[in-house]
Formats: C-alpha cells, structure tokens, sequence
C-alpha cells in the first residue's frame, strides 16, 4: 500500500506555515522529495548560492506540519511554524 493511498483527503484543521530561509538552501531537493503530499516544489528563481529553493506548490493548504521536511533539510533552511490565525 502506497502512503498517499492512505492519506485522509480532507483538509487539516490546524493551519501551517512553511518557512524557508532562501539563501542557507543548497538545492538538495529532499524537502521536496519527502514531503508525501506534495506541498514544495523547486522556485524559478536562483538564491545566492545559485540554486532554487523551495517555494509552496500552490498554496500549500495540504501541509499537515508533520515536520518531514524540516528533518531531512541538512541546512536548517525549512521549518515549521503554526500559522497565525
């Protein structure tokens, strides 16, 4: 069973606000790749270290502040706060 399979499709109660320090970002690419619901993705544009950072993939509604990509982010550049109401 796939872990998308699995997911609610409903719409967290709680509100999260991903928060990206653009330029400590070297472009792994693991926040995007780990996020399971597809919250980031790469920017069109470069930071000073002349990578694309993550930006939110629409609105980013669906985050449900479980933090996987600020664990695998090896810079510290994401991190999770709940969003102000």
């Amino acid at each position: 069973m796939a872990i998308q399979e699995s997911l609610p499709e409903k719409k967290p109660d709680t509100k999260w606000k991903i928060n990206v320090i653009r330029d400590r970002c070297k472009g792994c690419g693991f926040c995007i790749e780990f996020c399971h619901r597809q919250t980031l993705k790469p920017s069109d544009e470069y930071n000073i270290r002349g990578v694309h950072y993550p930006i939110l993939n629409k609105d980013g509604s669906n985050c449900v502040g479980c933090r996987i990509c600020e664990i695998q982010c090896p810079d510290l550049a994401i991190f999770i706060t709940k969003a102000m109401e």
